[in-house]
Parts: structure tokens; C-alpha cells; sequence
């Protein structure tokens, strides 16, 4: 049977797969893209709409949970209303949800446009990945994850380079309009080049509790690691019973999903050893890289003094590495090197970068942080692309929709939680060695009164009187005090991801070979 499916599923010509897989990509990388783009422009969004910072994080955190609720039912929906219908519509309404957004004059407005364009680009990512995926052989998995492996790196890395370029030469509208011209042309080739998944079939029922246990239970998760923070976690009543609200409608989810014979998301899939394992490896990986990729822009904007141009244009150098990374190491893989092995290689390659990330200085400039981020890109493409395949190897028809979307949801709440544990470590460390630093700022301290009366002296001599000079020698200590803190908690927040990354090692070693697995 599987062979009958592949056999039906594969007749594409050359140009027809190349074309397909353009219009895949090119879907997936608008999303991608402009998930991360708009993190760029919140301070501009903050003051042309005119609301506090807490308000204007409203409008990432409402794209996050229109993605991750979308995301892993893209595979029943993209069963039940027909491949190409599915991802043509989710091509649309991405598109016209991005003008919506462009347009929007109030928050709420633009907090409701973002939620349904989150909805629209969460059907994007998981339908296209299926879709390179379809458009090769088995026995090519790896050349296939290797093309969508490359768009999901590129993409959030580029993604704050383009937002830092348009917020320097347009406004924040534009944030928005730059998907216009390429969601109609992505639309008209789905339209055009998509076919409907051979070998699926339409669900006899929808699993309406299935996907409403669902959708509370993730959106609720979502808020709470979005937005705990900001209301001191488990000390607000709301955050709590939230939380309390998400774990009851997971748990009642996965009871329900394996019980009912049509489920919204095959939870069943997850019996295979090897798939469950990719799925944990894929969440572990989404914490520590994106996570990683997170805190750069943070760590070198405020200690370092970056501009976003800066900080995009030295964060290409990691996708440069994956690049090379993932098509270096797919030839590896072809050639029979066990999985395990270009695995381990890449972990190691991650985590020497995560390592010399933890010793950065207020001295380093641009040039000490390429060769790092290079070789953690070669690592992160070189473990990324076993993953992939491992957590959708054996993986066709519905099946394969159904554990794409599986899979990025996995990577997705990886990111999140990982995203969310590393803020809570950062505040806590950062008070910590602030603490630990007021200790030595004294009047009683030779080098400290010395650096004081210096910087007294220089505003003295640019003209200050001499009470405000000794308030802005003060003021500036404190900066120097605030940036020191910042670059000790940012390199002690690597150190947590490099230690992090080590949990892999385990669980590639308990990994099964292909040929076992098979059997």
C-alpha cells in the first residue's frame, strides 16, 4: 500500500517539482519571515499608535497563538477541505490580514488582524512543509528537509535584517504591505501548481471536542509563557487559572484523541520509538536555537549598543552556516553515515558556539561574534536535518500532513517555553549579580571613587556645574552598572542553553537505527 501511494504521489516532472516547490517555499518563507520582522518595528508601532510597551506586546503575542492553534490541526484541515483549497485560502487570508494590519489606527484593531494572520501563516508552514516533502521520493527525504530546512533558518534570521530596513527608510506600515505583492503571486501559483494530497481521505466526522480542547489548551499555554511575565507568573490569579485551565484542556485533549477514531491530530503516530524521540529533540532544539537567536539581538542591542541593521547583518552569518551546514551534511547522510553520528557533530558544533557566546566582553565588536555564529549555523543545519527526517521518516498521505504539523507545533511550544524559561532566568540572574555588583560601588572603594571623580572631571570640563556634574558621573555609573549586569546575566543565560543542549546527548544515543525501526 505505501508503495502504491508513493507511486501515485510521485509522478511530478522536473519543472513541475521545481515549480512546486517554489510556491511551497516561497508560502512559508513570508511566514516566517514576517513572524520575526515585526518584533523589529514594536517601538515604532508603540508610538504611531500611541499605547505602553506592555499593550504593544499584544500584537506578537496575538500572532503567536492564531500560529500555534492553527498549526497542528493543518493536517485534518488540510484533509478535510482539500489540500490545495486549504493552503490557497491560507495564502489569502495571510495576505489580506497583512493589508488589514497595515491599515489598522487603533491596537485592538491590529491585535484582531494579527491573531487571524496567525491563523492564516500557521496553515502555511506545516501545508508546506508536507508539500516539499511530497514532491520527492523516500529515499530523497533528506534533499527535501534540506530545502525547507534552509527556509525555516533563513527566514527568522533575515527576518529582522529587512524589518530593520524598512523601519530606517519607511514607516511601520510597511511592515505589513511588503507581503502584499508577494502573497498575490504566492496565492495565484498555489492555485495554479498545489494538487490535493493523493492517498488522503476526507474525515467522515470533524472532531469538534477534539479541536476545542485544543484550541483552549493551547491558546491558553500560549498566553501564559507570552505573557506571564509580565504579571509576575503564579502571583496573578488570572496567569494561574489560565495555566490550571491549559493543563486540564491538554490533558482532556490526549485522552479524548486516543479514544475517538477520527481525532483532529493523530496522537497514534507517536507509538513509533523513533518518531516520538524526533518530536522531543525537535522541542529541545526550538528552546535552545531559537531561543538562542532571541537573545542575540536582546544582548548586543541593549549591553552592546547595536543598531537592528548591526545586529540582522551579523545574524546572517548563522544562516550562512546553516546553509552550508545542511547541504554539506545531506551529502554525508546520502553517502550512509549513521544518523546519530552527523547528529552528535552537530550538537557538539551548537554547542561550542553556545560556549563562547558565555564569555562575550563590552569590548567585542561584530567580528568576534561571526566565526561563532557561523559554527553554530553549520551545527544547527547539521542537526537539524536528521531530526527532520527522523520525526517524519516512513510518514505519507494524511499522515504526513498530520506530522508536520505535529512537528512544528513541538518546535513551536519548544520556542515559546524555552523563550519564556530563559526570561525568568534572565531577571532573576540579572537582579542577582546587580545585587552582587552594588556591593563593590562605594565610596569607601579606591576604584570606584577614582572612575567617579574621572567622569565628574570630563562633565565639568564640557561645561556642567558642578552638581550636575557629580549627578551625571552618578547616572553614568549607573548605566555602566545596568550594561555590566546585562552582559554577566547574558552570558550566564548561554551557559544555561549550552548545559541545556547537552540533554540531547542522551536521547540521540537511545535513538534506534533506521534498519531496527523498520523492522
Amino acid at each position: 500500500m505505501a508503495t502504491e501511494v508513493l507511486q501515485q504521489e510521485n509522478p511530478l516532472t522536473k519543472s513541475a517539482r521545481i515549480l512546486l516547490i517554489i510556491t511551497a517555499m516561497t508560502c512559508a518563507l513570508i511566514e516566517l519571515i514576517d513572524a520575526t520582522v515585526v518584533n523589529v518595528a514594536l517601538p515604532e508601532l508603540q508610538a504611531g499608535i500611541g499605547v505602553t510597551r506592555t499593550e504593544i506586546a499584544w500584537v506578537t503575542t496575538a500572532y503567536s497563538i492564531g500560529n500555534i492553534i492553527i498549526i497542528p490541526l493543518s493536517g485534518m484541515l488540510s484533509d478535510l477541505f482539500g489540500r490545495k483549497n486549504y493552503f490557497t485560502a491560507s495564502v489569502v487570508v495571510f495576505t489580506f490580514c497583512s493589508l488589514m494590519c497595515g491599515l489598522s489606527t487603533s491596537l485592538w484593531e491590529l491585535v484582531l488582524w494579527r491573531c487571524l494572520q496567525g491563523l492564516g501563516g500557521g496553515g502555511l508552514l506545516a501545508t508546506a512543509q508536507s508539500i516539499v516533502i511530497g514532491a520527492f521520493p523516500t529515499e530523497k527525504i533528506n534533499t527535501a528537509n534540506t530545502i525547507f530546512g534552509i527556509g525555516m533558518i533563513v527566514g527568522p534570521i533575515f527576518g529582522p535584517l529587512i524589518g530593520g530596513f524598512i523601519i530606517q527608510h519607511l514607516t511601520w506600515h510597511w511592515i505589513f504591505f511588503v507581503n502584499l505583492p508577494i502573497g498575490v503571486v504566492a496565492a495565484v501559483l498555489s492555485w495554479l501548481y498545489v494538487s490535493d494530497l493523493k492517498g488522503s481521505t476526507k474525515p467522515k466526522r470533524v472532531d469538534g471536542w477534539g479541536i476545542a480542547l485544543l484550541v483552549i489548551g493551547i491558546g491558553t499555554l500560549e498566553f501564559v509563557l507570552e505573557e506571564g511575565g509580565i504579571y509576575d507568573w503564579f502571583s496573578s490569579t488570572s496567569i494561574t487559572i489560565l495555566f490550571i485551565t491549559a493543563i486540564l484542556s491538554l490533558t482532556a485533549f490526549v485522552i479524548h484523541e486516543l479514544r475517538t477514531e477520527h481525532p483532529a491530530l493523530n496522537l497514534r503516530l507517536l507509538k513509533n520509538y523513533n518518531l516520538s524521540m524526533g518530536m522531543l529533540l525537535m522541542f529541545i532544539i526550538g528552546a535552545v536555537m531559537i531561543g538562542s537567536k532571541f537573545f542575540f539581538p536582546l544582548f548586543v542591542r541593549v549591553s552592546l549598543g547595536w543598531t537592528a541593521v548591526q545586529t540582522g547583518q551579523v545574524l546572517a552569518s548563522f544562516a550562512i552556516g546553516a546553509v552550508i551546514g545542511m547541504v554539506v551534511f545531506r551529502k554525508i547522510l546520502d553517502k550512509g553515515v549513521p544518523q546519530k553520528i552527523v547528529m552528535l557533530v552537530g550538537l557538539a558544533l551548537m554547542a561550542i558556539q553556545l560556549l563562547y557566546l558565555s564569555f562575550s566582553s563590552p569590548n567585542a565588536n561584530a567580528a568576534y561574534y561571526i566565526f561563532p555564529l557561523i559554527l553554530g549555523g553549520v551545527g544547527g543545519g547539521a542537526l537539524m536535518l536528521p531530526v527532520m527526517s527522523l520525526a517524519l521518516i516512513g510518514l505519507r498521505g494524511s499522515e504526513l500532513a498530520q506530522g508536520t504539523g505535529m512537528s512544528n507545533m513541538f518546535k513551536r511550544l519548544g520556542s515559546v517555553i524555552g523563550i519564556a524559561v530563559l526570561n525568568v532566568l534572565l531577571d532573576h540572574q540579572t537582579a542577582k549579580v546587580g545585587a552582587a555588583m552594588a556591593t563593590h560601588l562605594n565610596t569607601y572603594r579606591q576604584a570606584f571613587t577614582g572612575k567617579l571623580e574621572g567622569l565628574k572631571q570630563l562633565f565639568l570640563s564640557a561645561g556642567y556645574a558642578t552638581d550636575k556634574a557629580t549627578q551625571a558621573a552618578y547616572q553614568t555609573m549607573g548605566n555602566l552598572l545596568h550594561k555590566q549586569q546585562l552582559l554577566v546575566s547574558y552570558n550566564q543565560g548561554y551557559m544555561i542553553m549550552f548545559i541545556a543542549l547537552l540533554v540531547c546527548i542522551p536521547v540521540i544515543l537511545l535513538l534506534k537505527s533506521q534498519k531496527k525501526s523498520k523492522s
